[in-house]
């Protein structure tokens, strides 16, 4: 079980969240997300150096193994492909996580952009909005060009709502591409979610559920939570 947090951006809170057991740290890059990372020159250093050591030290904090630190992944929103590339290379992003109306063709060019020149290996999600088993049949224009998909509720916005969409859906996924879970997981949805047996179900995404204000993530909430799911 894949365990993504989403939506991080204060230095502090990222820090701290970096040391719980989770396999990926999400980034929004856009601006009409009330979580928006908004300066390049000010996040650089912050996501995530973890050159903090001697200050967590002193506060007697047990610091991660830095081999199992989170991966980077970049959230943008139908954005131009210049600027993507351009945080992939600033931020050192992992993964590109394409949560708007973007076609196949952008996940294969950003792909043959940046890797190997740019960022080698570089990964790419691409996040569908459920509400209907034809939005799960959705993945077949991506299949071959994305390594993961998000399956996110389907609202106004762009994610974050907090909603959640019927899981029983799932069952009309029939792809071959791993997925991430997401939209309104919080924290005492533990049980359901070992509920879900889908076998290319490959972890799940949390965020606003997890939040004391957009962008700030409650540690311990977090902390219960995935001890929880990994019991």
């Amino acid at each position: 079980m894949m365990i993504k947090v989403c939506g991080m951006r204060e230095r502090d809170n990222i820090a701290a969240v970096a040391q719980l057991d989770i396999d990926m740290m999400g980034f929004v890059f856009w601006p009409q997300s009330p979580r928006y990372v908004r300066m390049i020159s000010s996040a650089a250093g912050i996501i995530p150096d973890y050159s903090e050591e001697r200050l967590r030290r002193s506060r007697g904090e047990q610091l991660r193994d830095a081999s199992r630190q989170p991966k980077r992944v970049g959230v943008f929103v139908d954005d131009m492909p210049q600027n993507i590339v351009t945080r992939v290379y600033s931020y050192r992003l992992d993964f590109i996580q394409l949560h708007g109306d973007e076609p196949r063709e952008t996940c294969e060019n950003l792909r043959s952009t940046l890797d190997p020149d740019i960022r080698p290996g570089i990964g790419i999600i691409k996040a569908i909005s459920v509400a209907s088993p034809a939005d799960l049949r959705r993945w077949k224009d991506y299949a071959g060009a994305v390594d993961m998909l998000l399956f996110d509720t389907k609202c106004s916005g762009k994610g974050g709502s907090g909603n959640r969409f019927d899981w029983r859906l799932l069952s009309e996924y029939d792809g071959d591409i791993p997925f991430l879970l997401s939209g309104g997981i919080g924290p005492d949805d533990a049980e359901s979610i070992r509920s879900v047996a889908h076998p290319m179900m490959a972890g799940i995404d949390l965020n606003s559920r997890f939040e004391t204000q957009p962008g700030l993530k409650d540690v311990e909430k977090l902390r219960n939570f995935i001890e929880t799911i990994r019991q």
